[in-house]
């Protein structure tokens, strides 16, 4: 086997992407990595994959992370079908070059903005919108396109829509909509956060979203929701509230199968990070010939 140089993290996409396994054993043999369930066993090719997600009823050993995390194959320890993000261990981040890159980025007010900006075109992608567009200008758009997307599932699904609310502690007190919304939202929420984990990247320096520890993970997700959770949700309440949220997991899941969610993630972080061009850093990631201004704390809301 071609030895691994652990000083760099190779790119995402060159790998296997996330390989998904529940109701199994992990443990470590000769070979490498076993893993054992109800339909036998086979070896895991920790090498060549670049995220293992640990979903219900799985145990692994001490001897199979330290195989795993020297090959640089991070764990995430997830709900069903990976629509819950529970924790993680470290992938392949003896380099912490993505990282420096996304604080770099955040950093300084002109290029978190710039990378805003570009996280609010990519939402855009199918109507006209001016380069030159602000990112008021952009809110503005957005907030637009929200409330359209809303009236429309409930006029396709017959649904009555009367604006999102949800109110933490009183969750029997929402309409079944809301409900279906929170809970597609959380599964959607749990995939990013894997992805953002999984290529190197902090939850917690968002560009559009600032002050919490998921802001990066509201930030990516924002560029689904409309797509993905809306419709899940609207569909799904339509149908009653009996099994709702169980019924909108499993809808969110075939979602995020057909719709190469993991794979487009990916691409997008990366084309929204790109807002700075190479050229502007150096091989660490950071700004050429700046030091980053201190860490500026902007309260927000997802």
């Amino acid at each position: 086997m071609k030895p691994l140089d652990l000083s760099s993290l190779p790119k995402f996409r060159d790998g296997l992407t996330f390989l998904y396994m529940e109701h199994i054993k992990v443990d470590r043999d000769q070979a490498g990595i076993r893993l054992s369930g109800p339909e036998g066993e086979f070896r895991f090719p920790c090498a060549e994959v670049s995220t293992l997600m640990l979903g219900p009823g799985t145990s692994v050993t001490h001897a199979a992370i330290f195989e795993l995390s020297k090959f640089g194959c991070l764990v995430i320890w997830c709900g069903e079908q990976g629509v819950r993000f529970y924790a993680s261990g470290i992938g392949e981040t003896r380099s912490a070059k993505n990282l420096y890159r996304q604080a770099a980025l955040w950093s300084r007010k002109e290029t978190r903005l710039a990378v805003a900006r570009r996280m609010y075109l990519l939402r855009f992608m199918d109507c006209a919108v001016s380069e030159g567009a602000s990112i008021e200008v952009l809110r503005g758009l957005e907030g637009a396109r929200v409330r359209a997307v809303y009236a429309k599932a409930s006029e396709e699904y017959g649904v009555p829509w009367s604006g999102r609310s949800y109110r933490k502690g009183e969750w029997a007190v929402a309409d079944p909509v809301n409900r279906a919304l929170s809970v597609a939202n959380t599964c959607l929420y749990g995939i990013c956060h894997a992805g953002i984990v999984s290529f190197g990247f902090s939850p917690a320096l968002g560009f559009v979203h600032s002050g919490r520890m998921h802001s990066f993970v509201y930030d990516v997700a924002d560029l689904y929701k409309m797509e993905v959770s809306v419709p899940v949700a609207f569909q799904e309440a339509r149908m009653g509230i009996q099994d709702l949220e169980r019924r909108v997991r499993i809808s969110m899941r075939e979602r995020f199968r057909s719709g190469g969610i993991l794979k487009r993630i990916e691409a997008d972080i990366f084309d929204s990070l790109s807002a700075v061009s190479d050229q502007e850093l150096d091989p660490d990631g950071m700004l050429v010939g700046e030091v980053p201004e201190g860490l500026n704390y902007d309260p927000g809301s997802p």
